[in-house]
């Protein structure tokens, strides 16, 4: 008999050595380090795909409707830059829109649709289009290159100015090489409501 309780006593021993060891691991072991805090208005969220590398050829899906990128301007003043890409509806209707992308220090994408000028001038500090009244924000001159289909020369300067009004709503002018004013309205695009599919 006092060879089995030597034997019992012996792996309970065992045991409890045995747990002593897993539960001093376990408490040594570092735990999973956290993730870094994050910009929840970081670039990566703001769509399907990166709108700073949009090109001709790529495809754009928007409020259920797909659009092709004729073309894109690339802008420079100074030392900021951004893009305006071109883009035609894949219905039968058709359709012309332009998209902007510039980091202004967050990433912006902005909807643009051509905008008759009508009796609008430029200048004045506040306009008023269709009930909404814009107030002036920038104007400038920026030098562009054009890739793709644009409807302007592949170099040339662009004087701009832009509005904006509550609710991320703009109001832009321009005029390519002292040609005739153009306008067009403008909505910020909310983050995760454009899809891009990369052309070739």
């Amino acid at each position: 008999m006092l060879p089995v309780l030597v034997a019992v006593a012996v792996l309970l021993v065992l045991v409890l050595v045995v747990l002593l060891v897993v539960l001093l691991r376990g408490r040594g072991a570092a735990p999973a380090a956290a993730p870094p805090p994050r910009d929840p208005f970081a670039a990566e969220d703001q769509a399907a795909g990166d709108p700073r590398a949009l090109k001709a050829g790529d495809m754009v899906e928007y409020l259920g409707t797909r659009y092709f990128v004729r073309g894109s301007l690339r802008l420079k003043e100074g030392g900021f830059t951004w893009s305006e890409h071109l883009l035609d509806a894949d219905t039968a209707a058709g359709g012309k829109v332009w998209v902007s992308v510039e980091e202004d220090p967050d990433l912006e994408v902005v909807w643009w649709t051509e905008h008759e000028l009508g009796d609008l001038k430029p200048g004045a500090k506040t306009v008023v289009v269709d009930g909404v009244e814009y107030r002036r924000d920038e104007h400038g001159t920026a030098d562009y290159t054009s890739e793709g289909t644009t409807g302007v020369g592949v170099r040339g300067r662009v004087e701009y100015l832009d509005y904006a009004a509550p609710g991320g709503r703009y109001l832009s002018f321009e005029q390519y090489g002292g040609g005739a004013w153009e306008a067009g309205l403008g909505e910020r695009v909310p983050n995760g409501a454009l899809t891009i599919y990369p052309g070739s």
